[in-house]
């Protein structure tokens, strides 16, 4: 491991709305911050196409374009914003400290943790080629439904999360077809009476995902029940994926307090770790809402605690 060493008053590992926003209001403060992007610059966003739900946009915008307008603000108060990838952290160190890349560590008096979280695919080869390019494939209805209003859509999951998404979709699609994969459903039985009552939710249990046809868009999936082995094709738009999330906070582990799944556990109503001066902001913190606005919320919430306590520690 390499001998260099940089010390900083504010680091910020990860962008996205919620270390971009951190960033933002860090830099204003005069903390000198410096975000490391990680390896997908922008955060789950730039793999968006439209976004319409995020305030300042009246006519919508891409999600990389609003990446790209978040980072040149906070760029322009003077944060520093680099390519690389935190592969170890000590938090419990003070200053704490942080590997880049496995070769540059850093020493820092603060921490903002804004990794985010990863949805989980079915891995299918046109799942992602769509997703990528083309679209029709997401894994955020509340994010993505209103592009569907009046037409058919697929979603694919079984627990509480795919049940709320598909009652939202529901609101808006003419038809969803929910593939469980097993002959159940995993969602608790409030959620599960929700969907089952719903008369254009249409469960299909006992199913699996073989592939996503269309070119320049969904037009269709085909399905296999794996217990008679029959295979059918749905004449659909959307194609959305609730199989959870992952949050980015493997290096983490064993340092800092999370839930069972990852999740960075944060005192209710601010971003503190229980770990001084680490403060986590955006989806890694985030189960819940999981949206780019309300992880720009908490960029900035994150930015005044980190601020407060430079202060309340005599750092200037």
């Amino acid at each position: 491991m390499s001998s260099q060493t940089e010390h900083i008053k504010c680091l910020i590992i990860g962008s996205g709305p919620a270390g971009y926003t951190a960033a933002i209001y860090a830099a204003r403060a005069d903390l000198k911050p410096i975000v490391y992007t990680g390896l997908t610059p922008g955060g789950q966003l730039t793999e968006t196409t439209e976004v319409d739900n995020f305030p300042g946009y009246p006519k919508g915008v891409t999600g990389p374009v609003l990446m790209e307008d978040l980072k040149t603000q906070a760029e322009r108060f003077g944060t520093q914003v680099r390519f690389g990838l935190a592969t170890k952290a000590d938090l419990t160190s003070n200053p704490k400290r942080i590997w880049i890349d496995e070769t540059t560590e850093i020493t820092a008096d603060s921490v903002i943790i804004s990794t985010g979280a990863s949805a989980k695919w079915l891995g299918l080869e046109n799942e992602t080629r769509l997703r990528m390019n083309a679209g029709g494939v997401s894994a955020c209805a509340v994010c993505d439904g209103f592009f569907y209003k009046g037409q058919d859509v697929v979603i694919v999951g079984a627990g509480d999360t795919a049940a709320e998404e598909a009652t939202y979709l529901s609101k808006l699609c003419n038809k969803v077809y929910m593939i469980v994969r097993k002959g159940e459903m995993r969602a608790s039985k409030a959620m599960q009476t929700r969907v089952i009552n719903t008369p254009n939710i249409e469960l299909i249990y006992n199913s699996e995902t073989l592939d996503i046809l269309g070119q320049d868009g969904v037009e269709g999936v085909i399905i296999k029940n794996t217990t008679t082995n029959e295979e059918r094709t749905l004449k659909v738009s959307g194609f959305f994926v609730a199989i959870g999330h992952k949050p980015n906070t493997d290096i983490f582990a064993g340092q800092i307090e999370m839930d069972e799944l990852g999740y960075i556990d944060i005192i209710p109503g601010s971003t503190k770790t229980k770990l001084k001066g680490v403060f986590a902001v955006g989806d890694c913190a985030d189960k819940t809402y999981r949206q780019a606005v309300t992880a720009a919320g908490s960029g900035c919430m994150g930015a005044l605690d980190a601020e407060r306590y430079l202060a309340s520690e005599g750092i200037h």
